[in-house]
């Protein structure tokens, strides 16, 4: 399985960043989450995009590297299997400082997951707070650690959310 492939364990949680790597996608807060989350409330924080090397708010691999070394979040990269990854997420989140309409929220929706992303325009327009995930206020790397762990914790609330989310997706 993937799970096994990515070295995950059956009975830890995922929480899933899918985006291009660019510091306005709110990588860095998704690092300072898990890193807030690493004691409290252990799961995998997983970042899964491309490094777009030619735009200046990317995010350098060797930055990357020191994260995943660190053990804090596992890079892995562009990857083609998208929806399998997002079966694996127990949460997704966006912590992006500003979106168009996230078709990665979209996704999260129509697969039944609970999200996190910053309550920004675009985020707004598809997470219903307290119905379909969690807003949290951008750049607020204790706020989306709280969020997260408020779903961690309470797995009734994830799939509550999730569920909302999926009807709400599909109409």
């Amino acid at each position: 399985s993937l799970r096994t492939k990515l070295g995950l364990l059956d009975n830890v949680p995922v929480v899933v960043l899918v985006a291009r790597m660019l510091w306005h996608k709110g990588v860095q807060e998704f690092v300072d989450c898990a890193r807030l989350l690493r004691e409290r409330c252990p799961a995998y924080f997983l970042l899964v995009g491309p490094i777009d090397r030619g735009n200046p708010a990317c995010v350098p691999e060797e930055q990357m590297d020191v994260w995943t070394k660190e053990g804090s979040v596992q890079y892995i990269g562009a990857r083609e299997d998208i929806r399998e990854l997002m079966s694996l997420a127990d949460v997704v989140v966006l912590p992006s400082y500003r979106e168009g309409t996230p078709r990665v929220l979209l996704e999260a929706a129509a697969m039944a997951r609970a999200v996190v992303a910053t309550d920004v325009p675009g985020c707004r327009q598809v997470v219903e707070p307290f119905k379909t995930g969690l807003l949290v206020p951008p750049s607020n790397a204790g706020a989306l650690a709280n969020a997260v762990e408020q779903l961690l914790v309470n797995p009734d609330l994830r799939l509550q959310f999730g569920e909302t989310a999926r009807r709400k997706a599909i109409i």
